[in-house]
């Protein structure tokens, strides 16, 4: 059975910074349709906020300009966070039925796992999927 590695240098998180053009809208679309809580924000007006559901967090970044061109992240799928779920099928119900904007419907990908990407209101993929549960 393996060790657990309890060494000071073991990484426990990463948090993907996701950038925004209108922070009020972006705080609604993951609360409201993602169902996202809010953690915190910061500023006077907001400018920047975490945002988590279960394990997943997103730290939001107020920016007055995209530093991505659209149809660059587009075309090559450039992801801004992917986000492991336990069940991506029912998850992508959930998204449908609250009105999500698709970039990728629900697909079982040649590497086995379950896979679909949402588009925020600012253009953002996230990647949601469930590991393949077929062994190596």
């Amino acid at each position: 059975m393996p060790v657990p590695d309890t060494s000071p240098l073991q990484l426990r998180r990463a948090t993907a910074q996701v950038f925004v053009t209108d922070f009020p809208r972006a705080l609604t679309f993951y609360r409201d349709l993602l169902r996202f809580e809010i953690v915190f924000t910061h500023g006077d007006p907001p400018f920047y906020g975490e945002v988590r559901r279960d394990d997943a967090r997103l730290n939001l970044r107020h920016v007055d300009e995209s530093p991505f061109v659209a149809e660059v992240r587009e075309q090559e799928q450039l992801l801004s966070a992917y986000i492991t779920a336990a069940d991506a099928e029912a998850l992508f119900r959930e998204f449908r039925a609250a009105g999500a904007d698709f970039q990728e419907t629900l697909q079982v990908k040649p590497w086995g796992a379950t896979e679909f990407v949402v588009r925020d209101r600012d253009g953002n993929l996230l990647l949601f999927g469930s590991p393949s549960t077929s062994p190596s």
